[in-house]
C-alpha cells in the first residue's frame, strides 16, 4: 500500500507546513509564501515576513500574479486571483535535508511591467531533473506596484521582493533538499537586469554565490527621471506620486495608466531621452539606498567580487520587437538614421564607418542591440572582471526557426531552450508550431548542461573571459569558443560608461 507521503510530502518551512506533490520523479511544491500580501497598509511597503499558519498548507498551485497588463501569453489575471502575489516555488528531486544540493532561483522577464513565475514556459522540471539540483521560481511586483517612483515609498520594491524570496531560500530550502550555501540567481531580460540589481545591493549580499543574467538591459533610471515619470504616471489618474492618493487605487487602475502612457512615451523624448522610445515607464532606479549606484559601477568596485558570473546575450536582440511591431525588413532609412543618432556612441556616422554597405534595417536592428542588451550585457561581465570578479561570456547565434528564421537568434529565445518549453509562451512564435527539430533539442540539452554545470561547480564547459583572448561561448547547431564575435560592435562601445538615465530637462 503506497505510503500517501511519498506522493504528496510534507515540508515544513518557518511559516508553517506546506505539501508537494510528486510529479515524473520530482517532489512540486507551488504558490508558498514567502512575504505577506503587500495590500491594505503593506500596499508599496518594503516586502514584510508571511503570515504564520496553522496545520498543512496545500502548496499545489502557483500563487496569483501581481498585477499587470496582459502579456505574451494572455491575461497573467486569468490564471488565478488574489492578493498573495509573493510566492515561491520549488522542484526538487527529493525534500531530503540530508541532501544539499545546488539551488538555482529563476527571476522573470518582461520588461518590469509584465511576468509571472507561474507562467508555463518556466516549468523548471527539465532543469531539476537534468541538474539533479533544487530549482526555485518566484514572483515580485512588477509595474507602478514594484517599480513607479512613489513619495512615501521604498524604491524598486520589484527589487526588494526578490531579495525577500532569496531571504527564505536562504532560511527554508535544506528542508526541500537544498544548499542554501550554494545558490545561483538566474534571469533573462528584466530578469536580467534584476540579477545584475541583487549584484549590486548591499541588502542581497550573501544570500547568492554564483549568478547567469541572460540579455542584461542597460536601462536603470536615475532617481530624477524615475520621479518624474511616476508623476506623469500618476497623473494618468488625476493623481499625485504619493503613497497617500495611490493606495486606495485599484491595482487594476494603476496598470492601466502604464498601458495608456508606454505608446506615448516617445512623445517625451526631449525630457526621458533614450528612455522615450523603449515605450516601458518602468526600471530599476538608482536611488541611492536601495540600488545605490549602476551595477557596472557597483561591479567595477568589486562589489561581487567572489560571486562568479555568467553573463551574455543573443546575436539579433532586437529582431524580436520589430517582428511584433510588423516591420521586419521595413525600417526606413530616416527611422535607421533617427535610432543611430539617439544611441550610437560617437554618433551615427561611426557606425556607419564600423559597418560599410549595410542597409538601414540592419543597422537599425545592430544599434537598437547594441543599446539595450549586448553591451550592456558584455560591460556588466568585463565591469566584474575589473573589479577581480570571475566571468564567463556566451552569445546564442542560433537563429529561431519561426517566422521562416527571419527572426534570427532575437530576444527571449534562449528562455524556451533553457527550460526546454517550446510549445509555452513565445515558443509557438520563436518555432513556429512545429515540434522541435534535433538540433534544437541538442542545443537546449546544451544550454541546461552548461548552466546546472556552473550552478555546481563554476564551470559552464568554456574558459572565463579576459581582456586579452577575450573567448565566449558561441551557442549555434556547432557550438564553438572564439573571440568575442560582434568586435565592430564591441570597439564601437569601448569607451562608452552605462550611467542612469538621466531626466534631460525639469
Amino acid at each position: 500500500m503506497t505510503n500517501p507521503e511519498a506522493l504528496e510530502p510534507v515540508v515544513r518551512t518557518a511559516a508553517g507546513a506546506v505539501r508537494g506533490r510528486r510529479e515524473d520523479g520530482l517532489t512540486v511544491f507551488r504558490g508558498i509564501p514567502f512575504a505577506e500580501p503587500p495590500v491594505g497598509e503593506a500596499r508599496f511597503a518594503a516586502p514584510r515576513p508571511a503570515r504564520p499558519w496553522d496545520g498543512v498548507r496545500e502548496a499545489f498551485a502557483f500563487g496569483p500574479p501581481p498585477p499587470q497588463d496582459a502579456g505574451i501569453a494572455g491575461p497573467a489575471a486569468a490564471l488565478l486571483e488574489g492578493d498573495d502575489w509573493l510566492t515561491v516555488n520549488v522542484w526538487t528531486p527529493a525534500p531530503d535535508p540530508a541532501a544539499r544540493r545546488p539551488v538555482m532561483v529563476w527571476i522573470y522577464g518582461g520588461a518590469y511591467r509584465i511576468g509571472h513565475a507561474g507562467s508555463p514556459g518556466y516549468d523548471a522540471r527539465r532543469i531539476a531533473e537534468d541538474g539533479d539540483l533544487v530549482v526555485v521560481t518566484l514572483n515580485y511586483r512588477v509595474g507602478m506596484e514594484g517599480f513607479a517612483r512613489i513619495e512615501g515609498a521604498p524604491a524598486n520594491r520589484g527589487l526588494l521582493d526578490q531579495v525577500a524570496a532569496l531571504e527564505w531560500v536562504r532560511d527554508n530550502i535544506t528542508a526541500f533538499g537544498g544548499d542554501p550555501e550554494q545558490v545561483t540567481v538566474f534571469g533573462e531580460s528584466a530578469g536580467a537586469g534584476s540579477v545584475a540589481s541583487l549584484l549590486s545591493m548591499p541588502r542581497a549580499v550573501g544570500l547568492f554565490h554564483r549568478a547567469i543574467a541572460q540579455s542584461v538591459p542597460g536601462t536603470f533610471f536615475s532617481d530624477e527621471l524615475a520621479r518624474d515619470i511616476g508623476t506623469v504616471l500618476a497623473a494618468e489618474l488625476g493623481l499625485r506620486p504619493t503613497v497617500a492618493d495611490l493606495a486606495a487605487v485599484d491595482p487594476a487602475e494603476l496598470v492601466k495608466a502604464g498601458r495608456t502612457l508606454a505608446p506615448r512615451m516617445p512623445q517625451y523624448v526631449d525630457r526621458w531621452g533614450q528612455a522615450a522610445p523603449t515605450v516601458t515607464p518602468y526600471s530599476p532606479v538608482v536611488d541611492g539606498d536601495v540600488l545605490p549606484v549602476t551595477p557596472w559601477q557597483a561591479l567595477a568596485s568589486g562589489a561581487s567580487r567572489d560571486v562568479e558570473l555568467i553573463a551574455g546575450h543573443n546575436r539579433d536582440e532586437n529582431r524580436l520587437f520589430t517582428a511584433m511591431a510588423g516591420k521586419l525588413g521595413q525600417i526606413t532609412g530616416e527611422r535607421a538614421s533617427k535610432a543611430l543618432r539617439l544611441y550610437a556612441p560617437g554618433g551615427e556616422d561611426a557606425y556607419r564607418a564600423a559597418y560599410p554597405g549595410r542597409p538601414a534595417n540592419d543597422l537599425y536592428e545592430r544599434v537598437q542591440t547594441d543599446w539595450l542588451f549586448a553591451m550592456p550585457s558584455l560591460h556588466l561581465a568585463e565591469a566584474h572582471l575589473a573589479g577581480g570578479g570571475r566571468s564567463h561570456v556566451y552569445e546564442l547565434t542560433w537563429p529561431a526557426p519561426g517566422n521562416g528564421g527571419a527572426l534570427g537568434a532575437c530576444h527571449a529565445l534562449d528562455v524556451p531552450l533553457l527550460f526546454g518549453t517550446f510549445r509555452a509562451d513565445l515558443g509557438p512564435f520563436l518555432f513556429g508550431g512545429a515540434e522541435p527539430s534535433a538540433e534544437a533539442l541538442a542545443l537546449s540539452l546544451r544550454f541546461r548542461a552548461s548552466w546546472t554545470s556552473f550552478a555546481r561547480t563554476g564551470d559552464p564547459g568554456w574558459p572565463a573571459y579576459d581582456t586579452e583572448r577575450r573567448l565566449v561561448q558561441v551557442l549555434d547547431a556547432e557550438p564553438t569558443v572564439v573571440p568575442y564575435p560582434e568586435e565592430a560592435s564591441r570597439r564601437l562601445w569601448e569607451g562608452h560608461e552605462f550611467t542612469a538615465l538621466p531626466l534631460l530637462e525639469p
